[in-house]
């Protein structure tokens, strides 16, 4: 892990340095790919305050300790932003679990597939193709089709550009359009 260390109000010590590199390079062993982390030591009066940004892995932690000591401030900082590492890892990795189950469960639960339909499996997931006929139409057309029926989006060829668009609802209630560039 790439560490850099900053000092306020503190007079530099690699002894402080070598601790907090050490300590944080066990956190390479959680993380999947290389991080980097901003350590800023400060004092303030009597506080000794510890902080922590760790980056990577598409994920951003932070923490703040600040006790009597500087040693016990950074312990404390490191047992907090382990913990959040921990958890954060958990969901992701229950999140991705409980996805595949769900697209598992969706495929294995509905009807025999049709003649159009094409399943390709790999990798623990299931792709399932199916193939729809469209047909050319303006886009106000296919505003009042998507109106008439409750599909979340229509594949039609635009009568005025004769390229594919996709209408569909968005989360707003209004409705989205996508087409190729020229």
């Amino acid at each position: 892990m790439q560490t850099s260390v900053t000092f306020k109000n503190l007079d530099p010590s690699e002894n402080l340095k070598t601790y907090v590199s050490d300590k944080l390079d066990k956190f390479d062993r959680l993380l999947d790919n290389p991080a980097e982390a901003n350590v800023v030591l400060l004092v303030e009066k009597f506080r000794h305050i510890a902080e922590i940004k760790i980056t990577g892995d598409r994920l951003t932690i932070n923490g703040k300790e600040e006790t009597n000591d500087m040693y016990s401030a950074i312990d404390m900082v490191l047992d907090k932003i382990e913990k959040q590492l921990k958890k954060t890892k958990q969901k992701i990795r229950d999140h991705r679990s409980s996805s595949t189950t769900r697209v598992a469960d969706m495929v294995t639960s509905s009807s025999p597939p049709l003649p159009d339909e094409i399943k390709y499996e790999g990798e623990g997931r299931q792709v399932v193709v199916n193939h729809i006929e469209y047909k050319p139409m303006d886009v106000e057309e296919a505003v009042m089709q998507m109106d008439l029926s409750d599909d979340n989006f229509l594949v039609f060829t635009n009568a005025r550009t004769d390229r594919i668009n996709v209408l569909y609802h968005r989360n707003d209630g209004h409705y989205g359009l996508i087409q190729p560039n020229d």
